[in-house]
């Protein structure tokens, strides 16, 4: 199985050679197959079987088969050819609100055409460009790889999906990022459990401290009372 990236309309050759360790399998039959579809091979030795694609759209892309058959069964091969994958993030980020957060995309290798940034509203995914609050998004594109989505002024509402897109000549590409925003009480709560604790720690010594003493006080009353009842 072999993933092959390709950005742009070009012309390839898929090859497909039996190792040497089955050289000795007889009358083999080779086909390639995309889908459903035969796809006559165009070269041919004895033991390699290729075929050439004028990859110019999208419509060409996807999985290629390539299946060795013999008397004693057959072995197959997959070729996937496919636009730059762009990746996402498997982290969420995380902001506060009131705060702003920075959410970063990159191509690696290959230079996309152009990018474009989507907020998730529901299952419908919304494009975030100039016309979509410009008080609220600022989209960057640091270089011709890099683009940067800026989000000013957050609140928990902004707490969501997002996707940044790359197009390329033969298609198109996403990464998703998710964005989690949090109230300034969040990163307090460890905090101010610990000063209950201590609080309570204080509390429980204070009074255990109170008793002994209000014990010791009633046993020097006892014993001044046996004092007095013996004389």
């Amino acid at each position: 199985e072999k993933n092959i990236t390709l950005d742009s309309a070009t012309r390839i050759e898929l090859s497909c050679r039996l190792d040497s360790k089955y050289s000795h399998l007889k009358s083999l039959q080779v086909t390639w197959k995309r889908g459903n579809e035969t796809i006559e091979h165009i070269s041919k030795t004895d033991d390699s079987r290729g075929i050439q694609l004028n990859i110019v759209d999208n419509s060409k892309l996807g999985s290629y088969y390539c299946t060795v058959k013999g008397e004693e069964g057959e072995i197959s091969a997959r070729f996937h050819l496919q636009v730059p994958h762009i990746e996402g993030r498997e982290k969420p980020i995380i902001g506060y609100v009131g705060d702003g957060a920075i959410m970063i995309c990159k191509s690696y290798g290959y230079t996309p055409i152009a990018w474009t940034w989507y907020m998730t509203n529901g299952t419908e995914q919304i494009a975030i460009n100039d016309s979509l609050r410009a008080d609220k998004y600022i989209i960057n594109r640091v270089s011709a790889n890099v683009t940067h989505l800026k989000i000013l002024k957050l609140t928990k509402e902004d707490e969501d999906v997002y996707w940044c897109e790359a197009t390329f000549e033969l298609g198109k590409s996403k990464g998703k990022l998710k964005l989690k925003v949090l109230t300034l009480m969040v990163p307090l709560k460890p905090f101010l459990a610990i000063v209950a604790e201590v609080v309570s720690l204080v509390a429980i010594i204070f009074l255990y401290e109170l008793y002994s003493k209000r014990k010791e006080k009633c046993a020097e009353d006892e014993r001044e009372f046996d004092q007095i009842e013996q004389l």
